[in-house]
């Protein structure tokens, strides 16, 4: 058995009782005494989670741009300042997803943080495609494991997480807008996020995270557990890579179409020739939200009943701190109507179809059931 790796906040999240899981290869807390109680910090407050699991890649050369937009299905020309960031997938020939990731133009070139999950198999892509370019020697891929992540969220999360950057990081941080990122040395601020509120993903020295920790938490800003950010991010109607979406699916099968550029015509991005014959033929099936009018809890692969269109299957599903109600995303045939029948421990309760999000700014934006 593989021992699971540490981040750097390790001892630090042990020490003030957090439960501790293997999640994806690595240790990391799942909450810190109540889950209930973290998820509503972060739509009442603020809150912050270790997220130094995630794989940071820099890459740079005169060859990234154009490696970038044969990479990935979202067109880094988008990207026209230093700054700015995509949300993108990054998929396979027959239009499978591989990942999702966020990339970052910066001044001398791009940063993409992709998933704990994928590490390995996302770097050996990258290395490949990179390798299986023209001008291969003009890129670098490299990964900056010398790099933690912080994320700090929720409607008090400016206010409390501002005054403790460096100087030079404090003004123009006090200016982001979503999707945009500023940087100052080592450290690296993006207002970019996975719960649907305000907030911040920290790129920081790993020598520099404990105290950082230490200087939140005095400031008042709650540990997160990944229990909450699950229920959080579900809320917040983002896709989870491996439950909600792998390479059996398609981004327009995910909800994700609006992340895949097809303008300009002759970007030829990998996975482009299958989208655009899925595309034209008709997709078949689709990601949905419920909202579940009876009673009983939602969770994964359970059977979506959708009459005459055909079956489906939840992808996610929890109970919703925010609506008081139990939500899920799920996988539902094209044809499907506003309302289903989900089967729960042998019977069948209905169930809403609605769009994603569940909620947004702390307050639902759906209808709650009665």
């Amino acid at each position: 058995m593989t021992t699971p790796r540490q981040t750097t906040l390790h001892d630090t999240h042990v020490a003030a009782g957090a439960r501790m899981v293997d999640f994806a290869g690595w240790s990391m807390p799942i909450h810190y005494g109540s889950q209930l109680e973290e998820h509503h910090a972060v739509r009442r407050d603020a809150g912050m989670f270790d997220v130094s699991h995630m794989t940071v890649v820099d890459v740079a050369g005169p060859g990234a741009r154009a490696y970038l937009r044969r990479l990935l299905a979202n067109d880094v020309d988008k990207l026209r300042d230093p700054g700015r960031a995509l949300y993108s997938c990054m998929l396979n020939a027959d239009g499978g997803i591989l990942d999702d990731l966020i990339v970052y133009r910066r001044g001398d070139g791009y940063r993409v943080v992709v998933n704990a999950a994928t590490r390995d198999k996302d770097l050996a892509w990258m290395q490949e495609v990179a390798a299986a370019q023209p001008d291969h020697e003009a890129v670098s891929v490299a990964e900056r494991e010398d790099l933690d992540m912080i994320a700090v969220q929720g409607p008090e999360a400016r206010q409390r997480l501002l005054p403790l950057l460096p100087e030079a990081l404090r003004g123009p941080a006090a200016e982001l807008t979503p999707f945009h990122a500023v940087e100052s040395g080592d450290w690296f601020v993006a207002c970019t996020g996975y719960t649907g509120e305000d907030g911040f993903e920290v790129i920081l020295p790993a020598g520099d995270t404990r105290a950082f920790w230490s200087a939140l938490t005095g400031a008042g800003v709650r540990p997160v557990g990944l229990g909450a950010r699950d229920t959080l991010r579900l809320e917040a109607g983002m896709n989870l890579y491996g439950t909600d979406m792998d390479e059996t699916t398609t981004p327009l099968e995910s909800g994700l179409g609006w992340t895949v550029a097809l303008n300009p015509a002759d970007r030829d991005f990998i996975g482009r020739a299958a989208l655009e014959r899925q595309k034209a033929e008709g997709v078949t099936r689709r990601l949905a939200g419920l909202v579940l009018e009876g009673r009983g809890v939602l969770r994964g692969h359970m059977k979506v009943l959708a009459g005459e269109a055909g079956e489906g299957e939840t992808t996610s599903g929890s109970f919703s701190p925010t609506l008081g109600a139990s939500i899920a995303l799920a996988r539902l045939p094209a044809g499907a109507g506003d309302r289903v029948q989900v089967e729960i421990r042998g019977k069948t309760v209905p169930a809403r179809v609605v769009r994603p999000p569940f909620a947004r700014n702390g307050q639902p934006v759906v209808d709650i059931p009665a």
